[in-house]
C-alpha cells in the first residue's frame, strides 16, 4: 500500500471583495463615541484544477455607537492553496482551519485600514480559533445527520 506524500503550498493571497458603509456620517462624528462591535465570520472553499483550492474568509464587522450604526465592513479575503496527500477529513480541516488562519491576518489589516481611512478610530479584531469553529460545525452536522437517520 503506497501513501502519497502530503503537500501544502500557499500559491497566492488576495482580497476578493470589499464593502464599507458609514450611514451616519458626518453627524456621528459629533456624537459621543461608545462603540459596540459585532463580528460575523465564516469560511468557504472551492476545488480548482488539480490539487488547487480557493479558500475564502468572509468577515462582516458592524460597529454601532449609542444604537446607531457607525459603519459596516464586509471583506472576503481569499487564497489559492495546493494541497495533496490528505484524506477527506484532514483536507476539510486544512481548508477550514489552517488556510483560514493564514488568511485572517490579511483580512484584519484590510478592515483596520478601511476603518481608519473612513475617519474612525482603529479597531483591532480579536483572534479567531478556526479549529473550534470547525469542530462546532462538525458536531452540528453530526447531530443533524443523526436526526435525519431516525
Amino acid at each position: 500500500m503506497s501513501t502519497e506524500e502530503q503537500k501544502f503550498v500557499i500559491q497566492k493571497f488576495y482580497t476578493k471583495d470589499v464593502s464599507f458603509e458609514s450611514p451616519g456620517v458626518p453627524a456621528i462624528f459629533n456624537k459621543e463615541w461608545k462603540p459596540e462591535m459585532s463580528l460575523d465570520v465564516h469560511t468557504s472553499s472551492e476545488s480548482l484544477d488539480n490539487d488547487d483550492h480557493e479558500v475564502t474568509v468572509h468577515l462582516t464587522v458592524t460597529v454601532k455607537s449609542l444604537e446607531q450604526v457607525a459603519f459596516l465592513v464586509e471583506v472576503k479575503q481569499a487564497g489559492i492553496f495546493t494541497i495533496s496527500g490528505f484524506n477527506k477529513h484532514d483536507l476539510e480541516r486544512a481548508l477550514a482551519c489552517f488556510c483560514a488562519s493564514n488568511l485572517y491576518p490579511y483580512a484584519r489589516v484590510v478592515i483596520s485600514d478601511l476603518v481608519m481611512r473612513a475617519g474612525f478610530p482603529q479597531i483591532l479584531l480579536p483572534p479567531i480559533n478556526f479549529e473550534a469553529i470547525f469542530e462546532a460545525r462538525k458536531q452540528e452536522q453530526d447531530k443533524l445527520s443523526k436526526k435525519t437517520a431516525h
